[in-house]
């Protein structure tokens, strides 16, 4: 049985997703696609545009055959923690045989090459990035030099490391070197819009174009080029009951939280230095929404996107302390189904016969067959996905979904 894996966000699904699932079916001869999904918080440090089970029904009715959730710990965390934690997992199943991935790139040696270098770092790398950082280069541009100082056959690739999905790429396959994983990496080109390009095109415009476009209030209709006809349809019928999330609705939740613990500063959360949290603490008083006080942060050394993601660390209670732990633990210690296709019953049954770890179907049975440890992590992410449903509850006045009473999609 030939298993591919891809990580995906899908915020939402559009015919670009579809074509990397349709190719790497195609190019790596499998019999099924697992797809491991960010649930209701995404790696940008905001909610979802869509919720999770929707977003699964959008996989599955193009391509997918099984959709696992990447716990939110690991999908608004950092590109290397993002990737540990879902290449953890898939490795885990024991049966997923390709991992694939986009990149600007699409070269799997290049790739490989640099991820060998950042992950064994030999020591003339790491003197020149030392060496780098002490001229006060920031950390991608001073990492960026060490490897063309390092390694000059590179120099025709120096851009590679400009790029986000090619920056994933690299993390991808440095978490498979780190466990000696027997999973064969793949990566397809990336096709139609850049992965920041706002512009809606004629079939292969970028999510956040299409984010955008919804947030801006455009007429739907015109998104319908841009995404599988069933994705678009669900995506049109969940719009047209609720209004959807965005990070500045998360705002006096979040000024609620700075100002609790302002006395005693934000350390203590993943990705935040004592000099981020003075930052934070002595722009505090500025505060006027999520977004602005993103842009108020920022800094040449600090995207938007990183601070609000440490925003979101904060807002969800993502500690340092948390993230040890699961390093402890080798991150993953369940795998959550969100949904799968009714034919995929043979990949399940593969999976229940070679996976490391189980397979959790429904919340309430987990408590019988998770560890307390496996169990505590799954409350904190059911509380974190509660959060996301409380919020979307409070903006369109109406009751708070219960994930304990969500059923699991199956097509």
């Amino acid at each position: 049985m030939k298993v591919n894996g891809i990580v995906a966000e899908y915020n939402p699904f559009h015919n670009g997703h579809a074509y990397q699932l349709q190719h790497a079916k195609e190019a790596n001869d499998a019999n099924y696609t697992i797809i491991v999904m960010s649930g209701n918080f995404m790696q940008r440090g905001a909610p979802a545009l869509l919720d999770k089970f929707t977003r699964t029904k959008m996989a599955l009715e193009n391509g997918a055959d099984l959709v696992l959730e990447l716990p939110t710990r690991y999908a608004a965390s950092s590109a290397e923690f993002f990737a540990k934690g879902s290449v953890a997992l898939f490795d885990k199943l024991g049966v997923t045989t390709n991992l694939c991935f986009g990149s600007e790139c699409g070269n799997i040696e290049v790739l490989s090459r640099i991820a060998e270098i950042f992950y064994t770092e030999p020591e003339p790398y790491v003197e020149s990035l030392r060496c780098n950082m002490r001229k006060g280069m920031s950390f991608p541009i001073a990492r960026t030099w060490a490897l063309l100082q390092y390694a000059p056959s590179l120099s025709d690739d120096k851009d590679v490391l400009s790029s986000p999905n090619n920056i994933l790429g690299i993390e991808y396959l440095k978490a498979l070197m780190s466990r000696n994983s027997k999973i064969s990496p793949f990566t397809t080109t990336r096709v139609g819009a850049d992965y920041h390009d706002k512009r809606l095109g004629t079939n292969q415009c970028s999510a956040i174009a299409i984010r955008q476009s919804v947030a801006a209030g455009h007429d739907l209709s015109y998104l319908a080029a841009q995404m599988p006809e069933s994705a678009y349809a669900l995506m049109t019928d969940s719009l047209s009951h609720k209004k959807p999330l965005f990070a500045d609705d998360f705002s006096a939740a979040l000024q609620y939280k700075l100002l609790t613990e302002y006395s005693v500063g934000y350390d203590k959360y993943q990705d935040i230095s004592s000099d981020l949290s003075d930052r934070i603490r002595n722009t505090l008083p500025s505060f006027a929404g999520y977004t602005s006080f993103c842009d108020l942060l920022k800094s040449k050394d600090m995207t938007y996107t990183r601070i609000s993601r440490c925003l979101l660390h904060i807002l969800l209670n993502m500690t340092k302390e948390e993230f040890e732990t699961c390093k402890s633990e080798d991150y993953i210690s369940y795998a959550r189904v969100l949904g799968f296709r009714k034919n995929a019953t043979p990949l399940l049954a593969e999976i229940k016969k070679n996976s490391s770890i189980p397979l959790v179907t429904s919340l309430a049975d987990a408590r019988q067959t998770l560890s307390p440890e496996s169990l505590r992590m799954l409350d904190l992410d059911i509380l974190r996905n509660q959060i996301y449903l409380g919020n979307l509850a409070l903006k369109n006045q109406t009751e708070m979904v219960n994930e304990y009473q969500t059923p699991i999609v199956i097509v």
